[in-house]
């Protein structure tokens, strides 16, 4: 009998494959604005998050506190876009300029600017184009369905309610994937931050008692790489449950 494979150590949730989210600043979401409000923030600070490769920003916020003595300060981590910098503004609402760095509604941004931190849904806070050099862009509106056409960064089209926000301007930190990691050390901790083990070997490499593809008299897979959903948790390798394989042609 075998021991455990690592996909059921990961499985298990030990502190080696957990994220260490306590380290994270923030969820860095939108701030919330109401219809027909603006919100400005000023950046107090740009910081590292060890949770992404782009850095974030620490904006001071000052918003009515509902009872109409006048405003109350909040202090929020966001994305920041490239170009802006500290003492910058940024401004949140429908009626925000057309500028780097200012968040508004889908339909309030004009046709060809490039955008990132754009919801999946009307105030999900962003899901999409969030990593350092990212971004997507708006291609176009149709006001019948209330929808907007945007490039994502993959390249594929997608529709959009016109109610999502969405940041103007790129991902802060872009460039990052051009630059070697020149050591392996370097690798681990970026590693580290993701919940990820570092270095990793291949199944084939390991014996039989380790893995279900190892031993042998060279390095072959010898069964099937498609196990199907119900397998066993050891023997759970490889596509698993796959629809299909292959180059698609």
């Amino acid at each position: 009998m075998g021991k455990r494979i690592k996909a059921q150590r990961r499985g298990k949730g030990s502190p080696l494959f957990r994220a260490p989210s306590h380290r994270y600043k923030a969820n860095l979401e939108h701030v919330r604005v109401n219809k027909d409000e603006t919100v400005t923030g000023r950046v107090t600070e740009l910081l590292h998050d060890p949770a992404r490769s782009a850095p974030i920003a620490r904006i001071q916020i000052e918003k009515g506190n509902g009872n109409g003595r006048g405003k109350v300060a909040d202090e929020r981590f966001v994305i920041v876009p490239e170009g802006i910098g500290e003492g910058d503004e940024m401004a949140y609402g429908e009626l925000a300029a057309i500028e780097r760095g200012n968040t508004l509604p889908l339909r309030s941004i004009p046709d060809g600017i490039v955008i990132c931190n754009l919801e999946a849904r009307p105030n999900d806070g962003g899901k999409f184009a969030r990593a350092s050099g990212n971004y997507a862009t708006l291609l176009a509106h149709e006001e019948e369905t209330d929808r907007t056409l945007v490039v994502m960064p993959s390249g594929k089209k997608k529709w959009l309610s016109s109610d999502c926000f969405a940041t103007i301007g790129v991902v802060a930190g872009g460039g990052r994937t051009e630059k070697p990691f020149i050591k392996a050390g370097k690798k681990y901790h970026k590693m580290k931050t993701h919940a990820t083990k570092y270095p990793t070997v291949r199944g084939v490499a390991m014996n039989a008692v380790d893995h279900p593809f190892g031993g042998g008299g060279h390095q072959h897979v010898g069964k099937s790489k498609t196990p199907g959903r119900g397998a066993p948790p050891g023997r759970k390798v490889g596509s698993i449950a796959a629809k299909r394989t292959g180059y698609k042609r």
